[in-house]
């Protein structure tokens, strides 16, 4: 009998650490500490400079593309509102459609050389920084300049709209991101701009409307796509995407295809 208490009360012994550990292991893991921002408690994806994919990045800068229509404000705030989903489909509504052309002609220098301060009648032309140190500008946070200048951005973060990450970007690795032109530069060559004068193609160029800075992955994944082949990865921000594209299609009157027209309005509940 002796043997056999003594064997249940090492029994009782044993059970009540095991539940000790188990209460301390739970306590750890809802403790709040975390390696990264977004309090999930993953750290930081590593090489890339921005917080893991698919983490919503945190910006309170950015405005929605109807509080923005000559794109001088900062980055693609989401449209949630059913007004403003409402809103944005009678906006893209209004978008012509017609069939894609042919690419025939095309090259990047139709439109002038890359990031011209020269091209006019759209802002912050002629201001001594070219394009794309303007748009670093407008929508990077924390933006350093290189050394004795106050144009050549060198380091910055961006709440990148496509991936909803937040990437922290250096000059020294420059591609991390990339300015997109929404309406890339050869769909426009095929939806009419092969016709245009070359001061226009330069202003759409380099015209702030038409020009996000983004992750640079996803530009490249883009290529010269339209809606219908190509969205964001970040499904929040897919309407405002298709406002925008609207936006610079009304202002260079500037037609898209059906099946895009068609993926912007379903961006937007249509």
């Amino acid at each position: 009998m002796r043997t056999s208490k003594r064997s249940a009360k090492a029994r009782a012994t044993t059970a009540a650490v095991a539940t000790a550990v188990t209460a301390a292991v739970l306590l750890t893991g809802t403790g709040c500490k975390s390696t990264d921002v977004t309090g999930n408690g993953a750290p930081p994806a590593s090489g890339s400079g921005s917080a893991p994919t698919g983490v919503p990045a945190s910006d309170g800068r950015a405005v929605s593309p109807f509080d923005n229509p000559d794109g001088t404000k900062p980055g693609l705030a989401a449209l949630t509102s059913a007004a403003d989903e409402a809103r944005a489909r009678t906006l893209i509504g209004k978008v012509a459609t017609k069939g894609r052309g042919p690419k025939t002609g095309y090259s990047r220098a139709q439109f002038g050389a890359a990031w011209l301060d020269s091209a006019d009648n759209v802002p912050f032309a002629h201001n001594g920084c070219d394009t794309r140190d303007d748009l670093l500008k407008r929508d990077g946070d924390s933006v350093k300049y290189r050394g004795g200048s106050q144009c050549v951005v060198a380091s910055m973060t961006l709440h990148d709209p496509y991936t909803g990450r937040t990437i922290v970007w250096t000059k020294a690795k420059a591609s991390i991101v990339q300015i997109d032109h929404v309406m890339p530069l050869s769909y426009d060559w095929q939806m009419g701009a092969a016709r245009w004068s070359k001061d226009k193609r330069e202003q759409i160029a380099n015209d702030p409307l038409n020009l996000l800075p983004v992750d640079g992955p996803s530009n490249s994944a883009k290529g010269d796509s339209g809606p219908a082949s190509w969205l964001p990865p970040s499904k929040p921000i897919r309407c405002s995407y298709a406002v925008r594209i609207a936006q610079v299609s009304l202002k260079y009157a500037l037609p898209v295809t059906a099946a895009d027209k068609q993926a912007m309005l379903a961006q937007c509940g249509g």
